[in-house]
């Protein structure tokens, strides 16, 4: 049985899990629950009809596991995960055969049903309890990654059932859409930031590619960009409904707006999943705008871009946004906050998504390049302060001496606490920055990092830990 997923949805393999000492007819009713909830939630699945088993679907001997397999692997392309639900004890060795032989290499969860304090009899008692167990002792012994529920057991119905299904959902996003993304580096590293160096090989090693492309290719596709192109006529009105334009520099809005369309149309035709751009000087020097707006507005349609070519920026970027589905930005942790210790502001001079501001925002010049270059040729940052929120920072790190990818992940508030700087603006509340400061800076890591206005922290750190495996330090 194969149901597709709606668009934007997971599909799972599932796996319902039976044994010949128990009463299969509670593994009906699992089932029946389980396909009615995922397709409520828009989930698409693929599991064993009702007449290839004789406990009407359910798992149980090495034949069972054997079909499964072969069904999996059919929808192989399609399959973002596995889930295995234990309506009882279960019997591990066909669920451990039909993931073992599936060969899917995707994120499992492993899920059981609570029993019934009066329906313990031979009839109705399930025993899921300790049969988790025994299916979980499987996968680590065959070596195959999984993901645990929130509690030991429950009842199919709780809604903690579908909680988990959302938060694997997002697990199995990050790790299939991260170890297949396509980063597009616009440009090369400006002289000066050797803090964003990252290697192209520990990428790699990790399925993820860099897709370059130099910065003059991209200048000289924007300057031929007609002015009766349609897309550049749309560009422009999409620039002046996202912020408010001066009229002092309305004029620009043309220059902003071919590059726009030039690294849109580049991005479209590389498959590229984010981006990391030569944001200055050479793009003010030799075109005549910033890239603010640009990389602002990418952001918005679900494509994250991190400044002065920051590639491991853009991938943990990209990582936020597998988890949240939300517009991710990058900042500099860069102003302590008067003598507040646990406060910092954090800013860049104009590149947050306006949905991660949610505030009202305007364009105008670079603020530090503005001064040196002129405001007419740094045209086009964004400026807004943040509103109060939680939200969840997140950066990696290609080590290169030690030959791994490391990554720090934690959360903590916006504030709304005025401050009198211009560009992208967030005044926030770290527990313990102080130690965090301390960890940064004695473990190398840069001086940007990734930010989402939603809490994913127990979504990247199980799709980290669990399935892709670099070195994770979590704040606490």
């Amino acid at each position: 049985m194969y149901q597709p997923a709606k668009p934007g949805k997971e599909t799972f393999g599932l796996i319902i899990g039976t044994r010949a000492y128990f009463n299969f007819e509670l593994a009906i009713d699992v089932r029946k629950t389980l396909i009615s909830e995922l397709t409520k939630a828009g989930y698409g699945y693929v599991l064993l009809d009702e007449n290839e088993t004789v406990t009407a679907g359910a798992m149980e001997t090495v034949e069972d596991g054997k079909k499964c397999a072969e069904l999996f692997r059919k929808h192989r392309d399609e399959i973002d995960g596995i889930i295995v639900s234990l309506p009882n004890f279960g019997f591990e060795i066909g669920i451990i055969n039909a993931i073992s032989r599936a060969e899917l290499n995707v994120p499992v969860l492993v899920q059981a049903c609570d029993d019934e304090n009066d329906k313990v009899d031979l009839d109705h008692r399930r025993d899921s309890f300790c049969g988790k167990i025994s299916v979980c002792n499987n996968l680590y012994q065959y070596g195959i990654p999984f993901t645990d529920t929130t509690l030991h057991t429950y009842s199919i119905n709780s809604p903690l059932m579908m909680q988990d299904v959302n938060r694997f959902a997002a697990i199995c996003r990050v790790v299939k859409k991260l170890t297949h993304c396509r980063v597009g580096q616009i440009g090369t590293r400006p002289l000066g930031f050797n803090t964003c160096r990252a290697s192209e090989k520990l990428l790699q090693a990790s399925g993820i590619t860099v897709v370059p492309v130099d910065l003059s290719e991209i200048l000289y596709n924007a300057e031929r960009v007609a002015d009766d192109d349609p897309k550049l006529i749309e560009k422009m009105a999409a620039i002046r409904g996202y912020a408010t334009v001066p009229e002092a520099y309305d004029d620009k809005v043309k220059t902003q707006a071919k590059f726009g369309v030039a690294v849109e149309n580049w991005i479209e035709a590389n498959e590229v999943d984010c981006v990391a751009m030569q944001c200055w000087d050479s793009l003010e020097v030799n075109y005549g705008c910033a890239a603010c707006v640009t990389m602002s507005m990418l952001g918005e349609k679900g494509i994250p871009c991190a400044c002065e070519t920051d590639l491991a920026g853009a991938v943990a970027m990209y990582a936020l946004h597998l988890a949240s589905e939300l517009a991710p930005a990058l900042a500099d942790w860069n102003n302590n906050f008067a003598e507040d210790r646990e406060k910092c502001v954090v800013t860049h001079c104009g590149n947050f998504p306006k949905s991660f501001i949610r505030n009202e925002i305007k364009l105008g010049p670079l603020g530090v390049l503005g001064r040196t270059l002129g405001k007419v040729r740094t045209f086009g940052a964004v400026y807004g302060k943040c509103t109060e929120g939680e939200f969840t920072y997140f950066r990696i790190s290609t080590d290169d001496t030690l030959g791994c990818i490391k990554a720090y992940l934690g959360k903590g508030e916006m504030t709304n606490d005025p401050y009198g700087m211009d560009g992208c603006i967030a005044v926030t509340k770290v527990p313990n920055l102080q130690g965090l400061m301390k960890f940064i800076c004695k473990n190398g890591f840069e001086h940007h990092v990734a930010m989402v206005r939603t809490d994913v922290v127990e979504i990247l750190r199980e799709a980290i830990e669990t399935y892709l495996g670099w070195d994770l330090y979590v704040h606490e």
